[in-house]
């Protein structure tokens, strides 16, 4: 049984959008009406999952529980209650069931810090997102959008896909922005 669940605030539309960019899935069963997202990260990130679950949970049916993927891997993860304004952004955010980046989209700072926590990653004073799992053309566009922020970045070859690597300039841009949000255990995803 669905319960209706009111508009989301501003905070949790942009948690939500900063999950879709990073690891979160929305998903839409078939024959459902809409769509609902889950929240599914190693338990090595318990915090960051609690953390999110606390903004959401407003929209959701129950709290992250613990997940045995095998012997040595467990995971931490919590589901929304299906929401229309999650089907909206599922029909913006995903085509055939693929993840692709709208044309209207707008980054905040919230949106760029859980992007950050969800895919970021530091190697040789490089900051990366790890945006390998969408098209060269969505990347270039995400682009635009960090361009619109403050931040210049760049594609950088990763194996035979790319990710965007910031550029060394906008760091200090990307830690104004991201540190109201950014938990101390994940601090490690930016230079210090």
């Amino acid at each position: 049984m669905t319960h209706a669940v009111g508009n989301l605030t501003w905070e949790q539309r942009s948690l939500i959008i900063g999950c879709i960019l990073g690891d979160g899935d929305l998903r839409k069963l078939p024959g459902r009406k809409d769509a609902f997202l889950e929240v599914n990260h190693s338990i090595k990130a318990k915090e960051y999952v609690e953390w999110k679950y606390k903004i959401l949970k407003e929209i959701c049916e129950s709290p992250p529980k613990e997940r045995i993927i095998d012997e040595k891997r467990k995971a931490y993860r919590f589901f929304t209650r299906e929401h229309p304004e999650l089907t909206e952004l599922y029909e913006k955010f995903y085509c055939r069931g693929r993840k692709v980046i709208p044309k209207d989209l707008k980054l905040n700072d919230l949106i760029l810090a859980v992007w950050l926590m969800d895919d970021g990653s530091l190697s040789q004073g490089n900051l990366y997102l790890n945006t390998q799992k969408f098209s060269f053309k969505d990347q270039r566009r995400l682009l635009h959008y960090l361009r619109e922020l403050g931040i210049k970045g760049r594609l950088n070859k990763d194996k035979n896909r790319y990710r965007i690597r910031i550029k060394k300039e906008s760091l200090a841009r990307v830690k104004e922005l991201v540190k109201p949000y950014l938990l101390p255990s994940l601090s490690y995803k930016l230079p210090s």
